[in-house]
C-alpha cells in the first residue's frame, strides 16, 4: 500500500508536489488511519505563512527540508492497529496532513481521547497532540462532519479571542477593529463580541466583502479598508489582525493614536506579510490559542472549560446554520486535483467567504 500526500515548497507557497510513499510495517503503538475528510480554509493559509515561526512544519515532517506538508483539521478512522487498546473502524477527530492516510504514535489513551507521541513531536503544544475519539466525543453527529472539520477548530479560536480580550478587560476600550472581517475566524469571534454589552464591533475587509460581512449582523459596523479614514483617529481601540498585512497594519498603528492592544492572530494576505517593529503604539502581541486554553483549564477545570465551549458551540453553529439566513455553504470535493486547485486559489485570496472547502483525497 502507498500514502500520497500534498507538499508545498516552504519559501514559495504556490509550489506544490504530490509524494507517494510506500506504507511500512507499523511498530507497536503505532495505528494507522484513513485520512477520510478536511477542510481548508485561511486558517490553513496561516499555518503555511507562519510554518517556521510557530513550528506548524514538525507535525508532518518531509525527508526534504525545503518542502513541507500543511496540517489541516476532520476525520481519519483507523485502518490498522498495533495498540492493544485501539481497533481498526475507531474514528478519530484531529489535525492531520493533507494525506491520503497517516500513522500516530498512541499514547495516553483513554475512552475519549488519545495523544501522538511520536518523538519529532515532541516539545509541540499538547492542544495540537490531541486526538478526540468520536464514539465518546460531546461535539461529534455523523451528520455535521463537515461543519466540523471547518469551523471547530476556527470557532475554538475564535472563542478563546474573545475569552482573552475580556479576561484583559478589552484593554480598557469599547471599540475593536477587526481585520479581514469575512474570515471564518473573523466573524466567530465577532459573533462572541456581539453578545457582549457596550462593545463596538468594526469589521475590516475588502469592498467585495463588505456586504457579506455587514449580513452577518454580528458587526456593529463593517468598513472597506479604504473607507478606514472613516473611524475617528483617537478613538481608544483594539487591534485584532487576522490578516497579517504589514501595510495595513502599518496603518492602523499610525492613524489610531490611542491604541491600546495590537493582537496578531492570522495571516490571510500572504502577499503582504512583514513585522511589526519600529511602529508607534503598543508592539503587536501574537495571539496564541493553547496559551488561553491551559489558563481556562487552571481557572475553572477541564470539565467546566469544555461545558462552556460545548455551549457556545451548539449557539454558534445554529446561527451559522439558520435555513433562512445561513452563514455557510458547504462545498464537497473529491480528489488531488480538487484539493491542489483549491488550496492554490485560497493562497492569493481568490474565495467566496459563504463556501467552506472540505475534501476527500480517495
Amino acid at each position: 500500500m502507498t500514502t500520497q500526500t500534498l507538499q508545498v515548497q516552504k519559501r514559495a507557497l504556490a509550489n506544490t508536489r504530490w509524494q507517494t510513499t510506500e506504507d511500512t510495517p507499523l511498530i507497536p503503538g503505532q495505528i494507522r488511519l484513513r485520512v477520510d475528510l478536511f477542510s481548508l480554509t485561511a486558517n490553513n493559509i496561516t499555518y503555511a505563512a507562519m510554518g517556521e515561526a510557530m513550528e506548524y512544519w514538525r507535525f508532518f515532517p518531509t525527508t526534504d527540508a525545503d518542502w513541507g506538508v500543511i496540517p489541516v483539521w476532520g476525520f481519519a478512522t483507523i485502518t490498522e492497529s498495533a495498540h492493544t487498546d485501539l481497533a481498526a473502524g475507531d474514528k478519530l477527530y484531529g489535525y492531520w496532513p493533507m494525506a491520503t492516510a497517516t500513522v500516530l504514535q498512541a499514547d495516553m489513551v483513554t475512552s475519549v481521547s488519545l495523544v501522538d507521541a511520536a518523538p519529532h513531536r515532541d516539545g509541540l503544544h499538547p492542544v495540537y497532540n490531541q486526538y478526540t475519539r468520536c464514539a465518546r466525543d460531546p461535539f461529534y453527529t455523523p451528520d455535521s462532519e463537515a461543519v466540523q472539520a471547518l469551523l471547530r477548530p476556527l470557532f475554538m479560536t475564535s472563542w478563546l479571542i474573545d475569552d482573552f480580550l475580556a479576561d484583559n478587560d478589552f484593554f480598557g476600550t469599547q471599540t475593536l477593529l477587526l481585520s479581514s472581517a469575512s474570515s471564518k475566524t473573523a466573524y466567530g469571534t465577532a459573533f462572541q463580541l456581539a453578545q457582549r454589552e457596550g462593545l463596538q464591533v468594526i469589521g475590516l475587509t475588502s469592498e467585495g466583502n463588505r456586504a457579506f460581512c455587514e449580513s452577518l449582523g454580528c458587526y456593529t459596523r463593517v468598513l472597506s479598508y479604504e473607507q478606514l479614514g472613516e473611524m475617528p483617529a483617537d478613538v481608544p481601540c483594539v487591534y485584532v489582525d487576522f490578516a497579517g498585512s504589514a501595510s495595513l497594519r502599518e496603518q492602523i498603528h499610525r492613524r489610531f493614536t490611542a491604541l491600546r492592544y495590537s493582537c496578531a492572530i492570522g495571516a490571510t494576505h500572504v502577499s503582504d506579510l512583514g513585522g511589526g517593529k519600529g511602529l508607534p503604539g503598543p508592539a503587536p502581541t501574537l495571539f496564541f490559542a493553547p496559551a488561553q486554553i491551559k489558563k481556562r483549564r487552571a481557572d475553572w477545570g477541564a470539565a467546566e472549560l469544555g461545558q462552556r465551549l460545548l455551549a457556545s458551540w451548539q449557539t454558534f453553529t445554529t446561527q451559522v446554520g439558520d435555513p433562512t439566513r445561513p452563514w455557510l455553504r458547504v462545498v464537497s470535493h473529491l480528489g488531488a486535483d480538487a484539493l491542489q486547485n483549491a488550496y492554490l486559489q485560497m493562497l492569493v485570496g481568490r474565495s467566496d467567504p459563504q463556501e467552506g472547502h472540505v475534501f476527500r483525497l480517495d
